[in-house]
């Protein structure tokens, strides 16, 4: 589903990444770990359109994304959760959701103002919809609470709905785990997995809790100065010497 070939971005005199490459198969749960300043969070936000690559390309389902605008990315198939909470923290959890929505409604600025009957039957469907979500996430009995007065756990799955609602075919999960406790890790492992099976989703993840990562992920690449170092199952990934190395800081 995602190719990521060669893909190379600098910051100044600064190598993010270099020379990047490894594809990430239909339906599997992908894992990209390394340590601080890797290049995890830059290649995601390549994926996302946000960042520009320097070299390289970057193909999903065999089109290149560098050529999509980056307001296209979720209507293509990308959805995304973010490393820091990009939720908008005074709307209920039923609207950030209803929020994730918008890249698959029709109806446009004009047809909303005149509250044409077409814009209630769509909002009505997009309403049904995230309520599935919430309830899919366990997030009913606090649909209409603010996601400001919601515990940090809950917002974290508030954001997987909102990108569950563009109904991505790919989605990117950006250190999910920051922040959970040791109980609610578990639980995220379990709903991460359900959504692949159930959704039928591919998965991109970048995390740090590795007991998470090597449990729930297919395939495993690592990065470390912005460079490829090891890649395949978790059992051979984590036997891998410069993947040691790299977090221990000395021999394997």
């Amino acid at each position: 589903m995602l190719r990521v070939q060669n893909v190379g971005v600098r910051f100044g005199g600064i190598i993010a990444l270099d020379d990047v490459t490894f594809d990430v198969p239909t339906g599997k749960i992908v894992g990209l770990i390394g340590p601080n300043g890797a290049g995890k969070t830059t290649l995601f936000n390549c994926l996302s359109r946000l960042y520009e690559c320097g070299s390289g390309d970057i193909l999903f389902n065999g089109e290149s994304l560098l050529r999509i605008p980056r307001h296209r990315v979720a209507a293509v198939g990308i959805g995304r959760t973010f490393q820091n909470l990009a939720l908008f923290r005074t709307m209920t959890v039923l609207d950030n959701v209803m929020v994730g929505s918008h890249s698959r409604t029709g109806t446009g600025f004009f047809l909303n103002a005149l509250r044409l009957p077409v814009v209630g039957r769509e909002e009505q469907m997009t309403h049904e919809k995230a309520m599935l979500l919430i309830r899919f996430l366990d997030l009913e009995s606090v649909a209409q609470a603010r996601v400001a007065d919601l515990p940090f756990g809950q917002q974290k799955r508030v954001e997987l709905a909102r990108a569950l609602a563009s109904e991505p075919k790919l989605l990117l999960l950006d250190e999910p785990a920051s922040g959970l406790n040791h109980e609610e890790v578990g639980t995220l492992g379990k709903v991460i997995r359900e959504i692949r099976d159930r959704l039928k989703l591919t998965v991109l993840l970048v995390e740090h809790h590795m007991s998470l990562v090597m449990s729930i992920s297919d395939r495993v690449v690592a990065l470390n100065f912005g460079r490829k170092i090891a890649e395949g199952t978790p059992a051979e990934v984590q036997q891998h010497p410069e993947l040691i190395q790299a977090y221990l800081g000395g021999g394997a």
